[in-house]
């Protein structure tokens, strides 16, 4: 997963549990600069992968916007996490090969208490 495909990801599923927050939120929430966040989902948006609703009180004044995902933004959502589960997988079995690479080069390694 590239890191741009890595931020698509954060920005998405982050906006899916949270739509009401703000880019600065969003950004803090992610890791990523504001100006980082608001070009990735301003990419986003012209993907028609997200979309803002604003909604309004009673009076007709604005009260909150919200990035809302689209229905392809929930598809995009799932094949990148699809990628990402795949990705740790990956990591995680390769991690597990060099560690019981390692244990075989100990003497006694059964025996040495894990930590």
């Amino acid at each position: 997963m590239t890191p741009e495909q890595q931020a698509r990801f954060r920005v998405l599923k982050t906006l899916e549990e949270h739509p009401d927050y703000s880019q600065r939120e969003l950004a803090a929430a992610i890791g990523l600069s504001l100006g980082r966040t608001n070009y990735v989902l301003r990419a986003l948006m012209e993907k028609g992968l997200v979309k803002i609703g604003k909604f309004l009180r009673s009076d007709q004044k604005l009260v909150k916007t919200a990035y809302l995902l689209t229905p392809e933004g929930v598809k995009e959502r799932m094949r990148l996490t699809q990628g990402y589960i795949e990705r740790k997988q990956t990591e995680y079995e390769l991690l597990k090969s060099e560690l019981e690479a390692l244990r075989a080069e100990i003497p006694n390694a059964s025996q040495q208490p894990r930590r």
